[in-house]
């Protein structure tokens, strides 16, 4: 008798939880079934944290937006490194998702467990170089410091050593860090130049942790040698204009192929490319690695 009042008060509970869950006119919350998760874009609401207007990366997005089909309705919400970088470590500390446009190297990859998403159509450039561009005429009228520019080469364990350092320090002390344990790295790219004595050197660079880096390195090791060293942080569209017209001496930060490419062709012809200072950068959309998701094509055009 007991079994049998257990077995109808089971059927009807189950009875009631059906008919409440009903697949005719179920109840809807945010426009999604109940027990049904939002999407991807839904929980983002359709928007990719970018940094500031003028970067490349940020020109690339309007690329990408118009090759993937399924970023229709999705937004770019542009802001700057350090507003992205805030809202990143803001959705890490609640475990929310998030999408923002990221690159390597940066110290957020050693800070937090981050991945690219896939992106097939290879609009977001892939993997790049960091390019040295100098003026016409700085070897003729710097020339060990043309030298020293040119032979300039790190990794990118190298900038993102310094970049994480420089988060609890200053972009100067984690240079002068770095270079007190690279020394070997650095005698060569200053062997056999002379000291000078107050002579002065412009480098222009873009306001990014990992341009910090580099600028930072080397205004370390030229101010070793003497030099007096400005830098000048701009955008890439500046920086490209100050060293074609030779307002600038030279840069570190040129971001090739596709980055700055526009850039590039537009002043190619009035400057000197000195080659990669560094090979194996990245840019992309970055998500945390506790999102269900791989790739650009897996989310969905906003409804």
């Amino acid at each position: 008798m007991k079994l049998k009042s257990v077995g109808l008060t089971l059927g009807l509970a189950i009875s009631l939880l059906l008919t409440g869950c009903g697949d005719g006119d179920s109840k809807k919350d945010n426009g999604n079934s109940i027990g049904t998760t939002p999407s991807i874009g839904e929980q983002v609401d359709y928007k990719i944290i970018g940094i500031e207007p003028g970067a490349g990366l940020t020109g690339l997005w309007k690329n990408t937006i118009e090759k993937y089909e399924n970023l229709k309705g999705w937004e770019l919400e542009q802001s700057s490194t350090p507003g992205m970088l805030g809202s990143l470590e803001q959705a890490i500390r609640n475990e929310d998702p998030i999408i923002i446009t990221g690159w390597t190297p940066h110290w957020m990859f050693s800070s937090y467990d981050l991945k690219f998403l896939e992106d097939p159509q290879g609009t977001l450039g892939g993997s790049e170089n960091i390019n040295t561009l100098a003026r016409k005429g700085l070897e003729k009228d710097l020339p060990d410091a043309y030298t020293i520019l040119d032979r300039f080469y790190w990794e990118p364990e190298d900038m993102e050593a310094v970049m994480f350092e420089a988060q609890t320090s200053s972009f100067e002390d984690a240079a002068d860090k770095w270079i007190e344990e690279n020394q070997d790295k650095v005698n060569e790219w200053t062997k056999d130049t002379k000291k000078v004595s107050g002579k002065e050197i412009e480098l222009a660079s873009t306001p990014w942790d990992s341009e910090r880096a580099s600028s930072s390195v080397l205004q370390a090791v030229f101010e070793e040698l003497g030099y007096i060293v400005t830098i000048t942080p701009v955008d890439p569209a500046i920086m490209f204009q100050a060293i074609a017209t030779g307002v600038a001496d030279a840069t570190v930060a040129a971001w090739l192929p596709t980055t700055h490419s526009s850039f590039y062709e537009k002043y190619k012809d009035d400057l000197v490319d000195l080659g990669e200072n560094l090979k194996g950068t990245k840019n992309g959309f970055v998500v945390p690695a506790y999102m269900d998701i791989d790739s650009i094509e897996d989310l969905q055009p906003k409804k």
